[in-house]
């Protein structure tokens, strides 16, 4: 009996190394980046992250939801004895969206994957630390996946103001309850609205972590969010009447990193503000970024437009992933070398996003 499991054990342990190459396989090695993920899942994931890669990973819990889930994110970043800037990443916000959530695994992933081999990526850690939430509402996402009736919510789980009871009704829209023009356009005051902002700014404990994470601090040069769908790269305002002060520059960067995600499989992003290219909304948290005074703030939203819209295939991932990648990766090499290097930036766009799209196009999953 016992020579029985010691053989079952020998051969787990040699398919083990057979699928490694000689080495038993690590955790985020197998991960599939191919399907979308549980809660449990990604923070399954998240850990063995942290586990596997101590030297340039950390996490941090800065925030509960509603139903009392701790918020966490992932620092990631080489060690230096200089002066440090900071890069924001958010996906999740709204809970229907699962590219999202998928988008900043496999940013992650790749960021590990060339770090120690990609010159600009070993760089930019050395000088950036990046902190990335997967998932942050997270009391949505975890709804969403309860069964085929509540996947396409959107909002928080927190209950509706008096005379709001409805569980039909529940939540608020995360991304309208920023304190930023809160109320003034494309919103509802109607609680079982999909775009309802809350009783007033920042009522949403989701939203009060990353205003109480971010406010504080002046060292951050970027903020990236990333929704689905209508693959556009979205700059601040939200508002018609509002322009940020480096628009010009914000559209520059925003259509260079198109131009990078276009050249990966060929799709079209379209870059404006929200009332150029959508709707006009308030209280979203790119505008509350740029309106604290971190300079390069973004919203993208990733495929597709509209065939399948919030219920992209699987088989769309990786490569949904791949140009976002591209895009991202733009926009933070121009963020970088215009902060460190002091150089003008612009005239190296089109060189930039000539070598990432290269790049991309040679780029596959682990």
């Amino acid at each position: 009996m016992m020579s029985g499991f010691i053989l079952v054990v020998l051969v787990v342990v040699l398919l083990g190394e057979k699928a490694s190459g000689g080495s038993v396989v690590r955790p985020e090695e197998s991960y599939d980046y191919n399907k979308y993920h549980t809660m449990e899942e990604i923070s399954a994931w998240m850990q063995d992250i942290e586990m596997q890669n101590p030297e340039v990973v950390s996490s941090q819990m800065y925030g509960q939801t509603y139903e009392k889930r701790n918020i966490t994110l992932m620092k990631i970043g080489l060690s230096s004895t200089e002066s440090k800037k900071a890069i924001w990443m958010d996906c999740g916000i709204h809970a229907r969206e699962w590219i999202s959530p998928a988008f900043c695994q496999y940013f992650v992933k790749e960021i590990l994957r060339t770090y120690k081999t990609d010159t600009k990526v070993n760089e930019m850690l050395k000088n950036l630390d990046f902190y990335i939430t997967p998932v942050l509402n997270i009391d949505g996402y975890i709804y969403s996946w309860k069964n085929q009736t509540t996947r396409l919510w959107r909002k928080s789980r927190s209950p509706g103001p008096d005379g709001c009871n409805d569980p039909l009704c529940y939540g608020t829209d995360l991304n309208r309850n920023f304190y930023a023009n809160w109320g003034l356009v494309g919103v509802s005051r109607n609680c079982c609205s999909e775009v309802y902002n809350g009783v007033r700014a920042l009522s949403e404990s989701e939203a009060v972590a990353v205003t109480n994470f971010l406010g504080s601090r002046s060292d951050f040069l970027c903020f990236l969010t990333i929704h689905s769908y209508g693959q556009l790269i979205l700059v601040p305002y939200g508002h018609p009447n509002i322009s940020a002060p480096n628009y010009p520059e914000l559209m520059e960067v925003g259509l260079a990193a198109a131009k990078a995600i276009k050249g990966v499989h060929g799709m079209d992003y379209t870059v404006g503000t929200s009332p150029d290219v959508l709707y006009p909304n308030s209280g979203s948290s790119r505008d509350w970024a740029r309106l604290i005074g971190i300079p390069y703030s973004f919203t993208f939203e990733l495929r597709d437009k509209g065939d399948h819209g919030f219920e992209l295939p699987a088989d769309q991932i990786q490569p949904t992933c791949e140009e976002a990648y591209a895009g991202a990766k733009s926009i933070l090499t121009y963020v970088h070398d215009k902060t460190f290097h002091n150089a003008a930036a612009t005239a190296t766009l089109s060189l930039w996003a000539a070598l990432i799209v290269a790049w991309a196009s040679t780029a596959t999953l682990l």
